[in-house]
């Protein structure tokens, strides 16, 4: 059993229909708007509006244009990838370390102890504070991003679940407990029940799913969601069929997916079964660093880094900071992300830019209803904001209808485990748009109202 998320693909679904309703609704009301008698004193606010349904193709099309160009960037640009913010807190994709190594050849002592460390010949005052969880490391297929081959047979990093745990290292999107038929075993029965109850209640670390046994040999495993959906075509719950090193094959049952994280490219389950199923792999290859929670002990990085470089240079250790890891899968994405905002970028510079050219038009068109309103007493200023009122108008409403969509559709994103509201980025672009658009407007209008209107009577 297991607890999901709200779909994404659903919601992004919800916000394109409600996109394409308000786009309807808006050619709804302009359409009544034209057929409808009005008794009462018009007022410029009544002149706008009555001024955008007398043409309301074009105004349709302005407020579609917009609206669509807003959708795409707004929906788009929240699930854009910064792996540094947040990189110190441990739900964050980083996990709270700092720094990620990986070495060539095995790590046989436990560099957390002083016995450890002197076997290296490692400072102790350098590496103050510092914590590592060491992880054991079968070769396999790389599952991250990175590779665009399906992965077969996947790396495996065998951990202590614990040490994960009791640091709530990471976010789960989704988890899975066993719950195989056990027929009249009523100990198991309770025991799984309880379990899955813990779970359901966030009073156990989704990294004790790793502990589970299971009565038909099945080894769970924890994985990155995009490693487990896109590079093993898999989901949570499901099995991966494995041959350990004695050519057995089990089934590497799926608990729990990490939300976006520097674990892609592997999978992870408990040492105690990594040591089952690969004896003759001695030591640990792969670390997760922790240097500290202070900011004075993350400013000597640079420091911690280059010192255990050297002190494990002979057994080949690579280490990375957990931000470039991070920041090199979530490039993939945000690449594509990138392309599709461009793509909704030009198509709010054509909305802008056309509702300067539908302002200009609108303004030709009608310079001898305007020459009346100026003769029987309006003032050429109020003109202008008559015909800016208008299309600032259809500006607004285009706006309105693709923020709403949008939020709509990024909805379970910024719920989600580590989610975030859009940034200010994203609410300066819109300001901008808008800045845009009541500017091209403007200009479009002064260069239609040059000279006296007036005189457009007498051409008639």
């Amino acid at each position: 059993m297991g607890g999901k998320g709200a779909d994404p693909e659903t919601f992004f679904g919800a916000g394109g229909s409600l996109l394409l309703f308000g786009i309807a609704a808006i050619a709804w009301l302009l359409r009544s708007s034209s057929v409808t008698a009005h008794s009462t004193t018009p007022t410029l606010w009544s002149l706008s509006w009555r001024g955008i349904a007398r043409r309301r193709g074009r105004s349709q099309a302005v407020v579609a244009l917009i609206a669509c160009g807003v959708f795409l960037i707004a929906s788009l640009g929240v699930f854009r990838l910064d792996a540094a913010r947040d990189a110190d807190i441990r739900s964050s994709g980083t996990g709270g370390f700092q720094l990620v190594g990986e070495s060539a050849l095995p790590v046989i002592q436990d560099l957390n102890t002083t016995v450890g460390r002197e076997a290296f010949n490692l400072n102790a005052g350098t590496l103050t504070n510092l914590s590592i969880v060491h992880l054991r490391l079968r070769e396999g297929d790389d599952a991250s991003c990175l590779n665009l081959n399906r992965a077969q047979r996947p790396r495996l990093l065998g951990v202590n679940p614990n040490e994960l745990a009791r640091r709530s290292a990471f976010s789960f999107n989704d988890t899975f407990v066993f719950f195989p038929f056990l027929g009249s075993n009523e100990m198991v029965f309770e025991d799984m029940t309880k379990l899955a109850k813990a779970f359901r209640d966030k009073t156990q670390s989704p990294w004790a799913l790793l502990d589970q046994t299971n009565p038909s040999g099945d080894i769970p495993v924890i994985g990155d969601a995009n490693s487990i959906q896109y590079a093993l075509g898999s989901s949570v719950g499901g099995a991966i069929p494995y041959t350990d090193e004695r050519g057995q094959t089990v089934q590497l049952r799926i608990v729990g997916s990490v939300a976006n994280s520097i674990l892609q490219g592997g999978l992870i389950m408990s040492e105690k079964n990594f040591n089952r199923m690969f004896p003759s792999e001695s030591g640990y290859r792969f670390f997760l660093i922790d240097v500290g929670g202070t900011a004075a002990d993350r400013s000597r990085l640079h420091d911690v880094s280059a010192h255990l470089g050297k002190g494990l240079q002979d057994l080949g250790l690579e280490l990375t900071p957990a931000v470039s890891r991070l920041n090199a899968f979530n490039a993939v994405q945000n690449t594509y992300l990138g392309t599709f905002q461009l793509l909704g970028g030009l198509g709010l510079i054509l909305g802008t830019f056309g509702l300067g050219v539908v302002v200009l038009r609108h303004v030709l068109e009608r310079r001898g209803e305007l020459g009346v309103l100026q003769a029987i007493g309006f003032e050429k200023r109020s003109l202008r904001r008559l015909v800016l009122g208008e299309h600032a108008l259809l500006l607004f409403m285009g706006l309105v209808v693709g923020i709403a969509s949008a939020g709509l559709a990024v909805l379970p994103v910024v719920l989600a485990p580590g989610g975030k509201p859009p940034g200010l980025s994203l609410w300066l672009t819109l300001l901008a748009v808008a800045a845009f658009g009541i500017g091209s407007a403007w200009l479009a209008t002064r260069f239609a109202l040059r000279g006296s209107v007036v005189d457009a009577l007498r051409e008639e």
